[in-house]
């Protein structure tokens, strides 16, 4: 059987339930999975007129209410949100919306009604003015599923990152880096990557400062007190891992072939590399989970929501890695 993929609709004042409605437009992805949004009738009906599209909305109240038929969106209508909503514009309720929808499909995995969750782009500062206080989806999947030990991995053409830091400034990032959470990812990206068929996988690890300090000419060793440890444990216990490596030639070595993924230390170290090299055709990846999820690598761009000119290239994507981690029913 094709595995059931809730696609979650994000914020819907940006770009989410266009590329919805025009990823939903290629047969391929039926034939693959069975899709089923969370979202709003009345929104993604709205996006059909932006992107100028033939699909027809089954409006449902249940899964199993579901058709999957290519030529028809079923979507699991939450009742949030209406027509009227502003497009491009930050609103607490489009927040409050996306982090209802995220938390039904999160409901649903858990009672094994879907086998995975894709999600389309959320705002922060419309979750927060919603009173939902996270960083993002990353962090309410952990707090919804209770998951302690887990991370985010950025997938583009010919490299992988996982990241040690996220949402969080650069300065804290470095205090808060410490060798149990560098190996904690390590150990998460070997796993992740086996289970995806690399049955050895060549992981690399940033440094935190220029040229991973230089032995210890650059920074306040860092390299030597916050991530050899973790690499030096991780070594011991058979895992292919090297580092840290300088970060500035790291990411050409990857693309090369030299490592199947690298270990980031904060977020911009490890977004930077991968939105070059495919901003259109990222994705994010949850690791850790209970729950399959994945995602677009791309904000809700407000600046053309409504415009029917985004691309659904990353979602379409994150579809395919969704069905290729799914466990099989």
């Amino acid at each position: 059987m094709k595995p059931i993929i809730a696609i979650t609709m994000g914020d819907a004042a940006g770009v989410g339930p266009e590329i919805i409605i025009k990823a939903l437009g290629d047969p391929a992805i039926y034939d693959m999975c069975r899709p089923v949004i969370l979202g709003d009738s009345t929104i993604l009906k709205r996006a059909v007129k932006f992107v100028g599209s033939t699909l027809k909305i089954n409006s449902i109240v249940e899964t199993n209410e579901s058709i999957y038929e290519q030529g028809t969106v079923d979507c699991l209508d939450l009742k949030l949100l209406n027509d009227q909503l502003p497009v491009g514009r930050v609103s607490k309720e489009a927040g409050n919306a996306a982090f209802r929808y995220l938390e039904k499909a999160i409901s649903l995995a858990k009672e094994n009604k879907i086998d995975a969750i894709c999600t389309a782009p959320l705002n922060k500062e419309a979750l927060r003015l919603a009173g939902h206080l996270f960083p993002g989806h990353t962090e309410i999947l952990a707090e919804l599923t209770g998951t302690e030990n887990f991370a985010m991995m950025l997938t583009a053409p010919n490299l992988r990152v996982i990241h040690v830091t996220t949402h969080v400034g650069l300065i804290k990032a470095v205090e808060i880096i410490n060798p149990t959470r560098v190996y904690n990812v390590i150990k998460l990206a070997d796993q992740t990557l086996k289970k995806a068929g690399i049955s050895s996988p060549k992981i690399a690890v940033c440094g935190i400062n220029p040229h991973a300090g230089e032995n210890g000419l650059f920074g306040n060793g860092e390299e030597e007190g916050k991530i050899m440890p973790a690499v030096q444990k991780a070594v011991s216990e058979g895992i292919e891992v090297v580092g840290p490596l300088p970060a500035d030639t790291l990411f050409f070595r990857a693309t090369r072939g030299d490592f199947d993924i690298i270990v980031a230390m904060y977020h911009d170290q490890g977004h930077g590399p991968i939105k070059v090299l495919g901003l259109e055709s990222g994705v994010n990846i949850t690791v850790g989970l209970p729950i399959i999820r994945t995602s677009v690598d791309h904000g809700t761009a407000f600046d053309i929501a409504g415009k029917g000119i985004a691309s659904e290239e990353s979602l379409v994507e994150a579809l395919r890695q969704a069905v290729e981690l799914a466990p099989k029913r």
